[in-house]
Order: structure tokens, then sequence, then C-alpha cells
């Protein structure tokens, strides 16, 4: 069946996708599940198991690439940013990365601010105490004599 076009429109006709584009939506979900069941079996190998630290951190920083990996399929295959020109692709990529990195900096930066707080936070707290002796200085409550003059 051809498509009529009128003064220079072009008609695209709607169907089902092509062989090719099943097989590879078909294949990616299977990869997608895969990548899916490793991480979940890396998850309960760390919950049952007692590992060291540089074991748990290698298990952990695998399940990270994994799910970039993941997220690059979704991506490319199920939105069609793969199908996209390099100028599209880098414009949608790199405000993300940045806000990855904004979200990274924050995270060490308040954590940072937390340890420096915890670890001034005796010195900061002496600051606040009352004098010694239970004297308050300023409101209602006892004054030395020569404090501020006669009473």
């Amino acid at each position: 069946m051809e498509h009529q076009t009128f003064g220079g429109e072009v008609t695209i006709p709607h169907g089902a996708p092509a062989d090719d584009s099943k097989k590879r939506i078909v294949k990616t979900t299977v990869l997608l599940s895969v990548i899916t069941l490793i991480e979940l079996g890396i998850g309960y190998l760390l919950y049952a198991t007692d590992f060291s630290e540089l074991v748990d951190m290698m298990f952990k920083g695998a399940v990270i690439i994994l799910s970039f990996a993941k997220a690059f399929y979704i991506v490319s295959i199920f939105m069609h940013l793969g199908d996209e020109i390099r100028n599209l692709i880098m414009t949608i990529v790199v405000p993300l990365l940045l806000f990855v990195w904004f979200i990274i900096a924050f995270l060490w930066d308040g954590n940072s601010w937390k340890n420096l707080r915890n670890q001034y936070a005796p010195k900061t707290k002496v600051m606040y105490e009352q004098p010694a002796g239970g004297h308050e200085t300023e409101g209602g409550g006892e004054h030395h004599s020569g404090e501020h003059g006669t009473h």
C-alpha cells in the first residue's frame, strides 16, 4: 500500500515494530533481567556472609557499575537515545553528569561539616555554659555588689 503525499508532506506508516527492533527489545530485556539477577545475588551474598571490608566495597562497586550499565541500556534502547545524533546525547548526558557530581559534592561537604562539628562540639559547649558559681550575668539573677555599682 502506497501513501499519498501532498505538497512535499512526508507520511510515515504506523504499524507494529519491525522484527529487528523486536529482537533488540527482547535481547535488551533479557540482558537487563540477567544483570538484575546478578545484583540481587550479590546483595543476598553480602547479607548472608561476613566478608572483609575490602571485599564488601568491591561487591558494592560491582553493583554500582551494573546499575550504570542497566541505566545505559534503558536510556539507549527503551528511550531511543541511542538512535539520536551525538550533540543531542551530549546535551542530555553532560548536565546529568554535572548534576550527579553536584549531589556527590554536597554529600561530601555535608559529611565533612558533620565530622568537624562532632570534633569541635565539646569546645563550643564550654563557651555557652554559665560562669562558675552559678551566677547569671544577664536577666534577673544574682549580681555582685561591685558589678553594676550600688543597688
